[in-house]
């Protein structure tokens, strides 16, 4: 799946037939902080969020950011995937 960084608005994306799927993050301090995913109805049901979440946290290990949690899509994500905690501002997440 082709997955880019949209540095400029700060946003994973994925395209297809025009349809844009997104998880946006900001910069806070440190840290990465995952604000948001969002997958076109015509999107849904093919992986693309989690695909997304995946590639968000690579860039957040390669950055060597620790990562806050707004979305709720990647807070599910992270308890099927537990090995990413580690990723996890402890501070932000204390009980993660």
């Amino acid at each position: 799946m082709d997955i880019r960084n949209n540095e400029k608005n700060l946003q994973f994306e994925y395209e297809e037939n025009g349809e844009i799927a997104r998880l946006e993050y900001r910069f806070y301090k440190k840290n990465i902080a995952m604000m948001h995913t969002v997958v076109p109805e015509a999107l849904q049901g093919k992986g693309i969020a989690s695909a997304l979440a995946e590639e968000a946290f690579a860039f957040a290990e390669e950055s060597k950011k620790k990562v806050m949690v707004y979305c709720p899509f990647v807070a599910k994500y992270i308890k099927k995937h537990p090995e990413l905690r580690e990723q996890l501002d402890k501070e932000f997440h204390p009980n993660l």
